[in-house]
């Protein structure tokens, strides 16, 4: 790509220039602030930096830790120029890496081609490697060394899903890991497929507008500074009531990713390994217009307890932890909980967004039943889909998986006709699944754990 080509000839020039002016064979240091990495609109690089507003400092910066990427022969290259004959160069840092061959960029390479030796250059550079949107944003970061030697000689990187972006146009989305503990939910159903009440749907097109257009909001309207980061909302309603459709079509028309947290690999019994985890996640996952959504967060957010112990103490100190680590989290949150009582009140008070997902209505719950009833069977004629729905209540999972039983049987006997026997007995298993009792085998009085259900 022209751009890089530009870049790494426009970055060896300075940096031969730097060379020279420690050799002597320079009367004047090159000035930092004609650098600049140019290219195509649109390009990630250039977006960023744009968006940032990265002064030529920061754009050094980008250029030294990308020309390994792109020529491992970059700094060996020049450094057998201007010393042909062999030799040390402490002053200009690098190390091997453990399968590169070349030279890779640490906090001193960045201070001598950046700043040369002048002391107040370097400092106020070391500061920039501290205090740049850069590293704030989690884009470029220096590598912990070990205790004693300089923290400039750690290895100057960018994250792995930075540069894969800068050099590629497109970011691989992470493999399930204890490191990175949540896995990509998505599906083949449309918004068509969701059932929801008015007041649900005109929250959840909140959560699309927010998408949408508030990055765009903070930087035109330069409100950055006024806001906190973020979007948090909480999905609160009974099992199979939507709660991760919706999120996950959330994700599917925004094209956004949507990953399910694991809390079982997330919550430790440990003391601060579930921050750890947390940590990592939350790391990840900054600044990726990604969206989390931590379902049944109740065994993660739930209300904090009287201090009796030291354990006590740390689970709120934990719960502590969570509330400054999901408010600081610059993405889209969805915490979905089957019983918002649950949940601390500290929690609930820093939501955005509280979406209340009802049980389904009779009405809502026959809409339910055509859309998951299949096009291409029948039904019985003496099957009265609106009587079924007002006769017994169940949620949409409910629905989903009583179809799903009741088609695989239909279809096992080689025929194409849903009959009312059947998907009775569809209902029986489900509702008796769920620990409740089924009496409702006839036309009247269908009645699951004793109450009379809608009619």
């Amino acid at each position: 790509m022209i751009m890089f080509d530009r870049m790494i000839s426009e970055l060896r020039e300075f940096t031969l220039a730097r060379l020279e002016h420690y050799f002597r064979k320079r009367e004047k240091a090159p000035d930092t602030r004609l650098f600049k990495i140019s290219g195509e609109k649109g390009h990630p690089l250039i977006s960023d930096i744009r968006k940032f507003k990265l002064n030529s400092d920061e754009q050094l910066l980008i250029a030294i830790v990308l020309a390994p990427h792109l020529d491992p022969d970059f700094f060996p290259g020049i450094i057998q120029e201007v010393l042909p004959a062999g030799g040390d160069l402490p002053i200009f840092g690098s190390v091997k890496g453990k399968h590169h061959r070349g030279f890779i960029p640490t906090g001193e390479t960045a201070l001598f081609i950046i700043a040369g030796i002048s002391m107040k250059k370097r400092l106020s550079l070391m500061k920039l490697l501290s205090e740049s949107v850069l590293v704030k944003q989690g884009l470029l970061f220096l590598e912990p060394v070990e205790v004693g030697e300089p923290r400039m000689s750690g290895k100057l990187v960018l994250s792995k899903e930075t540069s894969e972006l800068y050099l590629t146009g497109r970011i691989s989305l992470p493999a399930f890991s204890t490191d990175f503990p949540a896995r990509q939910i998505e599906t083949d159903l449309s918004w068509d497929d969701l059932v929801l009440t008015g007041d649900v749907l005109a929250q959840v097109e909140e959560l699309k507008t927010w998408i949408e257009f508030n990055d765009r909001l903070l930087d035109e309207w330069d409100m950055r500074k006024k806001v906190k980061p973020g979007y948090r909302v909480l999905f609160s309603g009974p099992p199979g009531t939507g709660k991760t459709l919706t999120a996950t079509l959330l994700g599917k028309y925004t094209g956004r990713p949507v990953f399910r947290i694991d809390l079982s690999q997330t919550v430790s019994k440990y003391i601060g390994e579930t921050e750890k985890n947390l940590e990592k996640l939350f790391s990840r996952a900054e600044n990726k217009d990604w969206i989390l959504f931590f379902d049944e967060a109740d065994a993660l957010f739930g209300k904090r307890t009287d201090v009796s112990d030291s354990h006590d103490r740390y689970a709120n100190q934990e719960v502590s932890y969570l509330l400054q680590r999901f408010e600081s989290f610059s993405g889209l949150v969805i915490l979905s909980t089957n019983y918002k009582a649950n949940l601390d009140d500290a929690f609930l008070r820093r939501f955005n967004s509280i979406i209340k997902f009802p049980f389904p209505d009779a009405v809502q719950r026959r809409d339910l039943w055509v859309n998951a009833l299949p096009r291409k069977a029948k039904l019985e004629k003496s099957l009265d889909v609106m009587k079924i729905a007002s006769n017994y209540k169940l949620s949409g999972g409910n629905i989903s998986n009583i179809v799903h039983w009741v088609c695989l049987e239909t279809y096992s006997r080689k025929s194409d006709i849903i009959t009312k026997e059947q998907l009775l007995l569809g209902i029986k298993r489900e509702v008796e699944k769920e620990g409740k009792i089924f009496t409702g085998l006839s036309d009247t009085n269908h009645r699951v754990n004793g109450d009379l259900k809608d009619s």
